[in-house]
């Protein structure tokens, strides 16, 4: 009987206290998606809109260790100011978390963008790009993939520059770059 109790005792422990209550890109992404301020987009690798054929081995590469992009934006207006700054300070809170290691930083807190990214630097599970505009909003994008690496976010880069981007697919985010 103290064997089974012993046992209940650790599971629970293990179950309820590996519960992280503390916040996430990921977590700040599912409880903002439906709000209405919000914009959110998943981006799959099909938006590329490649000719894999053509594509060299380095850039296969690139492309297979690239899964999707997560799209989550803030448009401003007169009436949610406030809440603006809330949710802008929310994702800065997110951001300093030791995991996100920063690789690039311009403009002014108030005003700007950064490039962050989680995982090491020969294995980068994603990548984080955060912009805020005074007048306009933010947005966060996070680029997830597998075994990605320096080499192969140039080899991207090459992929994009042949690729037929699907714009389809980024009409929501049309109306918050206009501003």
């Amino acid at each position: 009987m103290k064997v089974v109790l012993f046992i209940i005792a650790l599971l629970s422990s293990l179950l309820f206290g590996s519960c992280n209550s503390e916040p996430t890109l990921q977590k700040y992404f599912v409880e903002n998606t439906e709000n209405k301020d919000f914009i959110a987009l998943d981006i799959s690798s099909n938006i590329l809109n490649v000719d894999k054929t053509k594509l060299t081995v380095a850039q296969s590469e690139a492309l297979h260790s690239f899964d999707k992009m997560n799209v989550l934006a803030f448009k401003l207006n007169e009436k949610n100011k406030a809440q603006f700054e809330t949710e802008r300070a929310k994702v800065n809170l997110i951001l300093k978390d030791p995991k996100y290691q920063q690789l690039m930083k311009f403009g002014s807190g108030k005003q700007g963008a950064s490039v962050s990214y989680v995982g090491t630097d020969d294995n980068i599970n994603e990548f984080v790009f955060f912009a805020n505009k005074n007048d306009a909003g933010f947005a966060v994008v996070r680029v997830l993939g597998k075994d990605m690496n320096p080499t192969n976010i140039m080899n991207m880069i090459s992929v994009l520059k042949e690729s037929k981007i699907d714009l389809e697919q980024l009409k929501p985010l049309q109306e918050l770059i206009k501003k």
